[in-house]
């Protein structure tokens, strides 16, 4: 009668413990973006709520809008779409001349009011071509390259100063895109992408790690 091949309990031990961590990188994959989303609103309610609150009387702030989260970012909403019907009316535009007219008297304060709604306007505006196209640009150096978005073609001093044709192009650092450098490329040394700002974003926030499908088209440009 033939010995059975002892089993090698080191290596079913191993390979259960490799299913454990397959198992728990696979739910650490699923759960953390759900997660953190559910953080980021979190925290982005709270704060709006927290905001709210210090405009609030105190007889309504200690009542009902203190239990329910998310009556502060409501209520918000629901005051700047007010101001909004306001301001599109006779009385509202009147109103509006004169309180830019105050803060352009202010040295400081005009500045900063004057280029925060320089920037609104462009880029809320539905004929604004800001952030409307990802490009890729050589940068720091030739073959070096990195995802920019073209915030328009270049204007004024800056356009007179450079014999090409260039563009406007905000390149956004990782994981925080809001902060960046601002280039002036010659059109033709861009290499337009088919993918989307959003794509663009989550490739340039995850480090390339998310990195978005790609079906072969024609070039736009």
């Amino acid at each position: 009668m033939s010995e059975q091949p002892l089993k090698n309990d080191g290596a079913s031990n191993a390979s259960f413990f490799s299913r454990l961590r397959g198992w728990f990188l696979t739910g650490l994959l699923v759960t953390s973006p759900v997660l953190l989303t559910v953080y980021i609103i979190w925290l982005f309610v709270d704060i709006i709520d927290g905001w709210v609150t210090d405009l609030m009387p105190p007889a309504f702030r200690d009542t009902i809008y203190t239990s329910i989260p998310g009556v502060g970012l409501i209520i918000g909403v629901v005051a700047i779409t007010v101001i909004g019907a306001v301001a599109a009316g006779f009385f509202g535009r009147w109103l509006i001349r004169i309180g830019e007219n105050l803060l352009n008297r202010m040295p400081i304060v005009s500045t900063i009011y004057g280029a925060s709604k320089q920037i609104l306007e462009t880029v809320l505006t539905s004929q604004s071509d800001a952030f409307r196209d990802v490009v890729l640009v050589e940068y720091p150096r030739k073959d070096l390259w990195v995802i920019g978005f073209v915030t328009g073609g270049t204007k004024g001093e800056v356009s007179t100063a450079i014999p090409d044709e260039t563009v406007n192009v905000f390149v956004p650092t990782t994981p925080n895109p809001t902060s960046g450098f601002l280039l002036f490329c010659p059109k033709s040394d861009l290499k337009y992408l088919d993918m989307s700002v959003e794509e663009a974003v989550k490739l340039v926030v995850s480090g390339g790690i998310v990195t978005p499908p790609h079906t072969p088209k024609k070039l736009k440009k």
